[in-house]
């Protein structure tokens, strides 16, 4: 709404000048509105905001039927026709007048705002329907219909489904698998000719972050063309990738998106460490080994005390035949018998009962037992 605005301030005088014949050259007050407070520097009269244009770019501004107009007049009345369009856009850059420019301008549309009603529209909240719970509805299901009692619950169409996915694994298990040992391979080990030892893990199709990762192992001792010297030097090249204990290098790789990437680099990579450990300019001889990274773990021994001799053999089985002749010397005791005698003997040690009387030698009274 603005730019309107100005665009009509600049078209006004345009055809104020079409509508007078001769015009006479007279310099053209512009009031200037008292600056307000502000912390930067007064503008110079030499100083010009908007930059003075040359006739064809001025031409060039402007709309197809006011540069014709504009062609049509004399050299004079256009140099006086582009001051005057050059100081009105100075009044109307101005702060002041830009300022007050804007707030009618905002005062309009707030007037305008004021006087158009406001409807306000009830919310409808559409019923998102069970195949489309949470996403767009591409297929154009719609809501559910009302339950009226003639099918099961979602749980059980969950149960269902959890069935019908069981038979399908089942059919694949008893048809198309069996169909697989025709594929069956015979394994073969690795030769002497392929050192390097790739693993990786796969999730069966499912995507995994972890699926991407390949270690590579390969034995220092088992890589060709390697004298003692190179093959330290490459031992040292490794850092802590190696392991003294088992005489392998270990080495990992996450960085690319596939795991073929991953795999063709830590090629590249032992490719690039036997090239280094086959330059005879430096053997890194005066380098020491540093093996700190490995922990070494003390396993426990078997003591020699505990080890079986002959002599401690014959001791054994001396006991054992000591233990035998004592278990045939004593009597088989019977449990239940011992219980009954032991239960006999407790109910015959007990005293007889003698009644007492309960309150002396008084008549009528019972007698205590």
């Amino acid at each position: 709404m603005a730019t309107t605005v100005k665009r009509l301030c600049l078209a006004a005088p345009r055809r104020t000048y079409r509508s007078c014949q001769c015009l006479q050259t007279r310099s053209v007050a512009v009031p200037h509105a008292r600056r307000t407070f502000s912390s930067t520097l007064y503008r110079k009269e030499n100083e010009d905001d908007i930059p003075r244009l040359s006739t064809e770019e001025f031409a060039s501004t402007l709309t197809e039927t006011k540069r014709k107009e504009f062609e049509a007049l004399s050299p004079e009345k256009r140099t006086e026709y582009q001051d005057l369009s050059r100081q009105l856009r100075e009044h109307l850059s101005a702060p002041a007048v830009s300022g007050r420019l804007n707030s009618a301008i905002k005062g309009i549309e707030r007037k305008a705002q004021s006087e158009v009603p406001i409807v306000r529209r009830p919310k409808v909240f559409i019923k998102e329907g069970l195949h489309s719970d949470g996403e767009d509805d591409v297929l154009g299901t719609g809501p559910d219909q009302p339950f009226k009692g003639d099918d099961i619950s979602a749980l059980g169409h969950g149960e269902l489904e959890q069935q019908r996915e069981i038979r399908e694994y089942a059919r694949i298990a008893a048809w198309e698998m069996p169909l697989l040992s025709k594929l069956a391979k015979p394994f073969t080990p690795p030769s002497a000719e392929s050192p390097l030892r790739f693993r990786s893990t796969t999730y069966l199709g499912e995507s995994h972050p972890a699926a991407k990762k390949i270690v590579l192992e390969f034995c220092t001792s088992d890589m060709p063309d390697l004298t003692t010297v190179q093959r330290h030097k490459l031992i040292k090249l490794a850092g802590p990738r190696y392991n003294p204990q088992t005489d392998i290098i270990k080495m990992s790789c996450e960085m690319f998106e596939s795991a073929a990437q991953n795999k063709r680099y830590l090629g590249d990579l032992v490719g690039t460490m036997l090239r280094e450990a086959r330059d005879k300019s430096d053997t890194f001889e005066d380098v020491p080994f540093d093996f700190r990274h490995v922990k070494r773990k003390e396993k426990p021994r078997f003591p020699d005390e505990w080890l079986m001799t002959e002599e401690r053999r014959q001791y054994l089985d001396g006991v054992r035949q000591e233990k035998k002749a004592l278990a045939a010397q004593e009597k088989v005791v019977d449990g239940v018998q011992l219980i009954e005698s032991a239960i006999t003997q407790r109910i015959s040690s007990q005293p007889e009962a003698v009644p007492v009387s309960a309150g002396g030698d008084k008549k009528g009274k019972k007698l205590r037992r």
